[in-house]
């Protein structure tokens, strides 16, 4: 038996692959984890650290997000090596009275849900901070929305499933891939056998699909964050503006053009080493990774329009990643029928750091045949078959 058998390969070192590697290994299976660069090397290096619920459909994607927040509290717990989990909750603030009306729904149909939500209004905002602009009517919170730092968490996970038996090799790209009896797989470090194989390769994953003769209809949207030096504590938790949920799912939206055509949101993300993290925007670029400075200069003068007193900040450096898109904003987390032994995680978009910890355990269970935390009907490959046929 060659010494590069396992039972399951999982081919992607970002969060998601991280987080099944752990849940995987620590079930007692035997596995290895390959990636093309470094642990976290890709998307989950060129993110915010939000695991949210408040800007997640009511239902089943909130309920994944619900589960995915308690197993990282789980984690905190069990994690040797920290990785900066802050529970503050989040803010999603409005721009406008006709968003505080779809605020005020939005708080009602996920308390009804049974999310903690509250509804917040201007004196309320002032109180979270003295730099929101005089003009913005409220907003609402979700009490157990959490901050964590993505690149810490992948290598805490990491290190957690070697003590588990992970074998782990990095700096292994991934060149070709055949099933026979067990999967074959081509790397530039050699050749892999295995039972099963797990392709979490994010916006990576059409090309794994690929090689087996499989399309996978993920997509890359790629998204600019600002880092900014805190010469003063603005927040201390997480902020969305209300717009982001509009951007996300494709909703009508009052701005204007500018801000429009570049998917530009605000985001507000605190960090534990004092500075902070300015998001977001969403381009169907393809693979192309160049900053625009176009969108950089949408995304200042948006932070602005919140945060007017913020306009002598140092903005330290930007950088670009791409989310991993789906039609229907929803990730593929399944077995594929016609390949018995192939799975797939990926396609989670922008909640990708939200939902890693629920993906991870759902694949686990799945590979052990045992029942699943939530349904996974919704996230199944199959789907996408399906809307072709009709």
């Amino acid at each position: 038996m060659s010494t590069n058998h396992a039972e399951v390969a999982i081919i992607g070192g970002g969060i998601v692959g991280c987080a099944i590697a752990y849940y995987v290994a620590k079930s007692g299976i035997d596995c290895v984890l390959i990636e093309k660069n470094d642990i976290a090397s890709g998307t989950s290096s060129r993110c915010d650290g939000n695991v949210t619920i408040v800007d997640k459909d009511p239902g089943f994607d909130s309920l994944m997000s619900l589960k995915s927040q308690e197993l990282t509290v789980d984690l905190h717990e069990e994690l040797d090596l920290p990785f900066e989990y802050r529970p503050l909750g989040s803010l999603l603030v409005c721009d406008n009275d006709t968003e505080m009306e779809a605020a005020k729904e939005w708080v009602d149909i996920q308390n009804k849900a049974g999310l903690k939500f509250n509804l917040l209004d201007r004196s309320d905002l002032r109180q979270e901070s003295p730099y929101f602009a005089d003009d913005i009517p409220g907003g609402l919170e979700c009490e157990t929305d959490s901050l964590i730092n993505p690149y810490l968490f992948c290598y805490s996970l990491i290190d957690k499933a070697k003590q588990y038996g992970l074998k782990l090799h990095t700096q292994t790209e991934v060149t070709g891939m055949k099933k026979k009896d067990d999967f074959i797989i081509e790397t530039t470090n050699g050749t892999f056998t295995a039972k099963k194989v797990v392709n979490a390769a994010g916006v990576w994953a059409p090309f794994l699909g690929k090689m087996l003769e499989l399309d996978i209809p993920i997509i890359p949207r790629k998204g600019h964050i600002l880092v900014g030096s805190r010469q003063e504590p603005v927040m201390m938790r997480n902020v969305m503006e209300f717009g982001y949920l509009m951007n996300k799912f494709g909703r009508e939206r009052i701005t204007d053009e500018r801000t429009e055509k570049h998917g530009v949101a605000l985001v507000l993300e605190p960090l534990e080493s004092q500075n902070f993290l300015i998001g977001s925007s969403r381009q169907f670029v393809g693979y192309d990774g160049r900053i625009d400075i176009n969108v950089v200069e949408t995304m200042a003068r948006r932070v602005l329009r919140f945060y007017p007193q913020m306009n002598d900040f140092n903005i330290i450096r930007t950088y670009t990643g791409f989310r991993p898109w789906t039609s229907d904003h929803l990730p593929i987390v399944s077995e594929v029928e016609e390949i018995p032994g192939y799975y797939i995680a990926a396609g989670h978009e922008g909640d990708g750091i939200s939902l890693a910890t629920v993906t991870g355990k759902i694949i686990d269970e799945l590979i052990r045949g045992v029942d699943t935390i939530i349904p996974t009907d919704p996230l199944k490959f199959e789907r996408f078959k399906e809307v072709v046929k009709s």
